[in-house]
């Protein structure tokens, strides 16, 4: 069987370096048998993939992709908690942030996003309860952010 590294490499995708924190919080905790992430924003090598409301000036497609960002974000800070993403017996609860335009009710849909990255890396323990809530407005105006509770 693969690990899920080894799944990523195959989908041609990576864990990153686990993203700077943009303000007094830490990428990750640990307590007991559950690591809970922070929220994590679509940054890759640095900078936000895209900037702005889903529904205006980023589109459903953008943001699906802005949401697998920040899953592979949060697994990257789940990952330096626990050394190895082997350890991961399930994904256990995912909350999507979608900042969008009032009009705009297709969070679920970006969710989407992570929540199938999460089935595609670590089949059934990949299944997930999870939220999809729609904000006016996220940190550095991106257009997602994710968290995840994950059991080790």
């Amino acid at each position: 069987m693969s690990t899920p590294e080894e799944r990523l490499e195959a989908m041609g995708l990576a864990v990153p370096e686990v993203a700077k924190p943009v303000a007094a919080y830490v990428p990750a905790v640990r307590t007991g048998s559950y690591v809970f992430t922070s929220g994590q924003l679509p940054m890759r090598e640095g900078r936000l993939i895209t900037t702005g409301k889903v529904g205006g000036e980023v589109t459903a497609e953008e943001a699906v992709e802005c949401a697998r960002q920040c899953a592979l974000n949060a697994l990257a800070a789940v990952r330096a908690e626990i050394g190895d993403l082997s350890q991961v017996k399930r994904i256990v609860k995912v909350v999507a942030f979608v900042a969008s335009t009032p009009d705009f009710t297709g969070q679920p849909g970006v969710a989407n996003g992570a929540s199938e990255l999460f089935g595609e890396v670590f089949g059934e323990a990949g299944q997930h309860a999870r939220s999809a809530v729609g904000v006016p407005v996220l940190p550095l105006d991106a257009p997602v952010e994710v968290e995840l509770l994950v059991e080790v």
